[in-house]
């Protein structure tokens, strides 16, 4: 099934209709980033959720993320089956958001697992995130 894919497209054409608001210089900005064929959205934030799926913007200090990754697994010889629908949830924790700064979380898939982590402006990783959970679609 090739529609997780599109999906992903529209929902991310879908949330670039819609502008960003600006960074409050009194919080901390995380946007988001994965390949362009998978899909990482926000989803909680210290066990709130969150209203807008495309980036966390936190007060200063202590803080879990948790954000939902939509990728797809080739599978079968030679990788000829349909791929397998992947949903992972990943969780982040970080003690030293700062405010004004802008952080990255950005997430990447190998077969069928995940690898998720922080960095800040420059690129310099600062936390690695824990997959919690991941189910097939």
């Amino acid at each position: 099934m090739r529609a997780l894919p599109l999906l992903a497209v529209l929902a991310l054409l879908g949330a670039c209709a819609g502008p960003l608001p600006t960074p409050d210089p009194q919080q901390a900005w995380i946007e988001l980033r994965s390949p362009p064929t998978e899909l990482l959205m926000a989803e909680r934030l210290d066990d709130v959720r969150l209203n807008d799926g495309r980036y966390f913007q936190v007060s200063p200090g202590a803080h879990r993320l948790l954000a939902t990754y939509r990728f797809e697994v080739p599978v079968g010889p030679i990788m000829t089956l349909e791929p397998v629908q992947m949903l992972c949830y990943l969780r982040l924790d970080y003690d030293n958001f700062v405010a004004g700064q802008r952080y990255r979380l950005e997430a990447r898939s190998w077969l069928f697992q995940t690898e998720s982590w922080l960095s800040d402006a420059s690129g310099k990783r600062l936390a690695d995130g824990q997959e919690w959970h991941c189910i097939t679609q």
